[in-house]
């Protein structure tokens, strides 16, 4: 655009050869150097390298949170390799038919008005300073409070700390340490997702089975193998918790540090299944199932004496049905089922079925929302319901629920989750009136 002179281009004419000679020259005396490969650059580190690995279940990106990305806060810790998010949950249920009653009298959760608050920091950091690819140390911890002590536990303890590891391109990954197996194993959160909330009434049979659940955690030691052809397996060695529960777990190991608790024994896990991924050729498809056998003595609730040999099957399939958006394939509709069984002499709750629609991205302007409806029914153990019969109190053999749900991103990492839930039977005893609970739940990723 501007001219220049014949004086000005002869000049930088002169300048150029000079330039030109000078590298020609620099070249020649590093000769020898030519056939060298350049250094290998170090790979790129991207924050979701720290997000939870390892999962069935998927928290957020850390794009979507409450404290942006490319923060000064986010990025100091980027380059050193390290990563902090705390994830932060209310939730209020109340039966909207009937009144409260005191305190003394609630046998179910929304009886009477009834919240939880969690608090959940996780630390994590990936180990390429210690010359170890696709490798990650997590650290978490855990505080929930509720206000109605049989729906807690009450506790704040380690909810994580445990060595991640994955080799071969990731078709091997393995766990080590202190884990809550609820994100690792049969995939219980509505489309695969932590944000999504509890959006209904879901199996308790695992964890009564022993499977560690937030908040409380356990020693384990888990390991993933990817097969041909989108198949799985993997399997768990974890120190069970506490036969009676998380109340009585927490009580006993109220820190959640204690490795082995008096009369805790082994739980192994083992599932295996098919998982492809949604495309533009094919739609989304999940089938798992397993299989959990504990070696820690359970009451018989035949006998009252303690018995080994407890375990809970299940079997779970999502598939899409519909795809909504081609740019997006994993948007759609899609339908599910559950089954699962525990032995009636060592548990109250014996079976488990259900069968859920949901729809990712239900409208196209709220694409990080799920719509979901569900239906459950919970069997009772005869045992366990004879022996409260014999004391003259009245029972329920098996419960039964629908539940319709909303999970709605209001904006980055900030969830609510609304269902609205018509439950058949909500207590094993006494026999009280069906109950329409209200429940929202309120999470937040920062």
């Amino acid at each position: 655009m501007q001219k220049v002179n014949g004086r000005r281009g002869g000049k930088a004419v002169t300048v150029a050869l000079l330039l030109c000679a000078s590298m020609g020259s620099s070249a020649q005396g590093n000769k020898t150097s030519q056939g060298l490969p350049d250094s290998p650059k170090p790979a790129a580190r991207s924050i979701e390298d720290l997000n939870y690995k390892g999962g069935d279940d998927a928290m957020p990106p850390f794009t979507d949170s409450l404290i942006d990305v490319h923060s000064t806060f986010r990025q100091a810790l980027l380059r050193k390799g390290m990563a902090l998010r705390v994830i932060s949950g209310v939730q209020y249920t109340q039966n909207a038919l009937d009144g409260p009653v005191p305190s003394s009298q609630q046998v179910y959760m929304g009886q009477s008005e009834y919240a939880s608050f969690s608090e959940q920091p996780i630390f994590t950091a990936d180990l390429r300073p210690l010359h170890l690819e696709h490798a990650q140390f997590c650290f978490g911890g855990a505080w929930n409070w509720t206000t109605w002590k049989p729906a807690g536990p009450k506790t704040m303890q380690l909810w994580a700390l445990y060595f991640y590891k994955a080799f071969g391109q990731d078709r091997v990954e393995m766990k080590a340490g202190y884990v809550a197996n609820n994100l690792n194993f049969v995939g219980l959160n509505v489309g695969g997702s932590t944000a999504n909330g509890a959006q209904g009434v879901y199996a308790v049979l695992p964890f009564e089975v022993g499977m560690s659940y937030y908040p409380t955690t356990a020693p384990s030691l888990n390991v993933r193998v990817r097969g041909p052809g989108n198949t799985y397996f993997k399997t768990s060695t974890q120190r069970s918790i506490d036969p009676n529960g998380g109340t009585a777990e927490v009580t006993r190991n109220h820190t959640g540090f204690r490795f082995i608790p008096h009369g805790d024994k082994l739980l192994l896990i083992e599932e295996g299944g098919y998982v492809r991924a949604a495309s533009a050729d094919a739609h989304k498809a999940w089938f798992r199932a397993g299989y959990l056998h504990n070696s820690t003595a359970f009451s018989n609730l035949a006998t009252g004496k303690p018995q080994t040999g407890n375990y809970c099957a299940y079997a779970l399939m999502d598939y899409q049905l519909l795809q909504t958006d081609r740019e997006h394939p994993g948007r759609g509709l899609y339908a599910g089922g559950s089954a699962m069984t525990a032995p009636e002499a060592m548990n109250a709750y014996s079976r488990y079925y259900e069968a859920r629609f949901y729809k990712e991205a239900p409208f196209r302007s709220r694409p990080g929302d799920v719509l979901s409806v569900i239906t459950s029914r919970t069997g009772y153990s005869k045992l366990y319901t004879g022996n409260l019969v014999s004391q003259g109190k009245t029972v329920r053999q098996a419960s039964a629920t629908i539940t319709g749900g909303y999970s709605l991103r209001a904006s980055p990492g900030n969830y609510l989750s609304l269902a609205v839930s018509y439950i058949e039977g909500p207590a094993i005893s006494p026999r009280v009136p069906n109950a329409l609970n209200v429940i929202a739940n309120w999470s937040q990723y920062f």
